[in-house]
């Protein structure tokens, strides 16, 4: 009974575990902080012909996120900031004018997406922009070769390039600057604190920008994000339609498939994702392959398929003629890339949506609802239980990530949310940061009133404490 989750032992011990959390990454953040940054403010004259030219004007949460992110720049120290923003809310284009500003002082910026397609996209919407200004964007990924990576990187090396965007293909060693200043690392909230201390060492004492769509919950980012400053684009632009949600039982699927017609013959696209099962990939597979074979009978060439087994070059393909209208109908075993902007796509459909996180499903509804039609998102359950229903209740009554992820919080535990027991950040055995984020609060103050000394001598004296706070970060006695 000593380690009920109300009684004293239980807190005690989850506080020390909490307490150990918040000195490393104090310690953390003064490293940071002491390594010395440079000023950079430019004079605004690249960023005012940018929103010339865009046919938006920036939302008042845009504005407020980039005077944070302006300020850090400016700052003596190097700036290590995460910028969440939910599906939609414009985070490239913040990207774009944090860039710039670096470009304006003379130096170099880089963008990271995790994946291909997503480098890809990036370019596509940053370097017509920048060519209609004078400036030049280059892509930079593992498939680019031979002599066209030869010259992109003398290029690069002699400044002629001033953002270049790619995958992690940017840091392989033979990449290097001219004078690089900037970097954004898109959809990465996976890096534990070490490789984010690590990121930016292309350049000449580099700002970094972490983006993610994901909404990480309030006391998820205290104890794995800690380390960094923290801006929320909590605003969505002018005229954006919340994407209506239904969660009906998989029996009424025949019911859904005439309307899926319905809206490819009207030019709209629809993506179908069949569920991941983790103990076997076969069966994740055969589901998809099955489903993608029914689908046939009725949509044709018009249907593709995408899955985890594939090469990513075959998934681009795909993903490129469904972008393009080729194909209208797009089943998918593998969660559809954050971030993919198809414009035409109006219904996402979920088979067995009881067997994914809200956060996660939250994430797939951002795939739609990017266009001018109203979207669709339907969430299909085999047998669903009263829990199931009570969560799925959550997507249906709300569009805000935010509190999304906070249900999900609730639900399901940090561990599961976004893969961030894989990172090594949150190794809590007995603390957890819903029931505990009183606890955390606690922690969080007192570690706030500790110089890097004082935990230093602690540690010396305390080898337990030193051993906690080794597991977060073990580069601080160097």
């Amino acid at each position: 009974n000593d380690l009920l989750p109300s009684g004293p032992a239980r807190m005690r011990l989850a506080y020390d575990e909490l307490l150990a959390n918040q000195l490393a990454l104090a310690l953390v953040r003064e490293k940071v902080k002491k390594q010395v940054g440079r000023k950079i403010a430019g004079n605004g004259m690249l960023r005012r012909r940018i929103l010339e030219r865009l046919p938006f004007s920036l939302t008042a949460a845009q504005e407020k996120v980039l005077a944070e992110i302006y300020r850090d720049q400016a700052a003596e120290s190097r700036m290590l900031r995460l910028l969440q923003g939910d599906v939609g809310s414009g985070k490239t284009i913040v990207a774009l004018l944090t860039m710039l500003n670096a470009v304006e002082c003379g130096t170099q910026a880089a963008i990271m997406a995790p994946t291909e397609i997503l480098a890809k996209q990036h370019f596509d919407t940053i370097a017509p922009l920048l060519e209609e200004i004078g400036l030049k964007a280059a892509l930079l990924t593992g498939r680019i070769k031979g002599k066209a990576r030869t010259q992109l990187l003398e290029e690069l090396k002699e400044g002629k390039i001033n953002i270049l965007i790619g995958t992690h293909a940017l840091f392989v060693e033979d990449v290097t600057f001219a004078d690089l200043a900037c970097v954004i690392i898109d959809e990465q909230h996976r890096f534990g604190v070490h490789q984010r201390l690590n990121l930016s060492d292309k350049g000449s004492r580099a700002d970094v920008l972490v983006m993610t769509a994901t909404p990480i919950p309030r006391t998820l980012i205290l104890t794995a994000f800690g380390d960094m400053e923290y801006s929320k684009i909590d605003q969505l632009p002018e005229g954006r339609k919340p994407v209506d949600t239904r969660v009906m039982p998989l029996t009424k699927i025949d019911e859904i498939i005439p309307a899926v017609k319905r809206k490819t013959e009207n030019d709209e696209r629809v993506y179908w994702v069949c569920p991941l099962v983790e103990e076997s990939e076969k069966i994740d597979l055969a589901a998809a392959e099955n489903r993608f074979e029914i689908l046939q009978k009725t949509f044709g060439d018009k249907v593709g398929l995408v899955h985890g087994k594939m090469k990513e070059k075959e998934k681009d393909a795909v993903m490129e003629r469904f972008k393009n209208g080729e194909i209208k109908l797009l089943v998918a075993t593998t969660v559809i890339e954050v971030g993919v902007n198809v414009p035409e796509a109006t219904v996402m459909i979920v088979e067995h949506a009881e067997r994914f996180g809200l956060a996660q499903l939250h994430q797939l509804r951002g795939r739609v609802g990017r266009g001018k039609y109203q979207s669709y998102c339907i969430f299909m359950v085999g047998k669903p239980s009263k829990e199931t229903k009570q969560r799925l209740q959550v997507l249906e009554q709300s569009n805000d990530g935010f509190l999304v992820a906070e249900e999900d919080l609730k639900l399901r535990g940090p561990g599961d949310l976004f893969g961030i027991r894989q990172s090594g950040d949150l190794n809590f055995k007995l603390a957890d940061i819903y029931q505990d984020a009183g606890i955390l609060k606690d922690a969080n103050e007192a570690a706030a009133m500790y110089t890097k000394d004082d935990i230093l001598k602690l540690c010396k004296k305390y080898e337990g404490l030193r051993k906690r706070i080794m597991a977060y970060t073990d580069d601080i006695f160097l």
